[in-house]
């Protein structure tokens, strides 16, 4: 790897990616939202801020991101004095959801009017490949790329595991919900979760962005298993919204799932969350 590389992360997958490649000593910039070891905490800087959403109900944060969206108001600041005195050399981002992260072009703008000579990586995966090769990407950037191919080879020997073990067994029908008001359907690599872990995904939006959907047409896919992972929530909130979500599912098995411990966060952990379903699907075979 060069000399001195300086890292900032704006998103908190590739923060997760940063430290798996042992990028963690490079990380000098990351947002608010970013899990950084408390070793590390001293030695980097939040350079994107946001608003603080604890608190706040899951309509009322809906109702939040559609209001900021529809006056074209970003949902995240970037603190371009702190990014430009980090004098970094690479910086991730993305531009697969604006709910989540600054987009890309925002950031390139920032970087040309600073006057940053830093590269600037996007990663928008949409698949469970998509993601493993993302962690490619990132490795190729930083000058890791052996560190990057031995984790995606080891990432990869899990997922295989598990498809293994739940091979020929009936495959249930599996809905996820990322957010309950209003609902919507699990897209994006969620239903490659799924499949790897032995269920059928329903109600899903595979490669594509989830949309907003109803209750009705959620229990129209006659789901057996229901899992229900709002992003943001962590365990506790998302088994809170779980007991309420029960009530309109009484035919099938009701779960909440850590969704940015687990589904949600396009890093390493997604394989953590294959093999979380699949003990749920299949506990006498994970």
């Amino acid at each position: 790897m060069m000399a001195g590389m300086r890292l900032v992360s704006l998103l908190p997958s590739a923060t997760e990616i940063a430290y798996a490649l042992g990028l963690g000593d490079d990380l000098v910039g990351v947002t608010f939202e970013c899990e950084v070891p408390a070793r590390h905490r001293s030695g980097t800087t939040v350079v994107v801020g946001g608003r603080d959403t604890r608190g706040m109900s899951p309509g009322d944060i809906d109702a939040y991101v559609r209001a900021q969206v529809a006056a074209g108001a970003d949902l995240y600041t970037l603190h371009a004095g702190a990014l430009a005195g980090l004098d970094p050399d690479l910086i991730l981002t993305q531009d697969l959801c604006r709910v989540c992260a600054l987009p890309s072009g925002r950031v390139a703008d920032a970087v040309e009017h600073l006057g940053c000579r830093a590269d600037v990586l996007s990663l928008d995966p949409y698949t469970l490949d998509d993601v493993l090769e993302s962690i490619r990407a990132v490795g190729a950037a930083a000058r890791v790329p052996d560190r990057a191919e031995a984790l995606v080879d080891g990432l990869r020997a899990r997922l295989a595991a598990v498809g293994a073990a739940v091979a020929g067994r009936p495959r249930p029908r599996v809905a996820v919900v990322e957010w309950v008001d209003p609902p919507f359907g699990a897209g994006h690599w969620i239903p490659d979760l799924v499949d790897v872990a032995g269920g059928e995904p329903v109600a899903t939006h595979r490669g594509a962005r989830s949309t907003p959907t109803t209750w009705e047409a959620l229990r129209a896919a006659r789901p057996e298993v229901v899992l229900v992972a709002p992003c943001g929530f962590r365990l506790d909130g998302a088994a809170e919204q779980a007991a309420a979500v029960a009530g309109h599912f009484p035919d099938a098995q009701v779960w909440a799932l850590d969704a940015d411990g687990l589904i949600v966060r396009a890093g390493p952990r997604l394989v953590d969350g294959a093999e979380t379903i699949a003990a749920i699907l299949h506990p006498d075979a994970v």
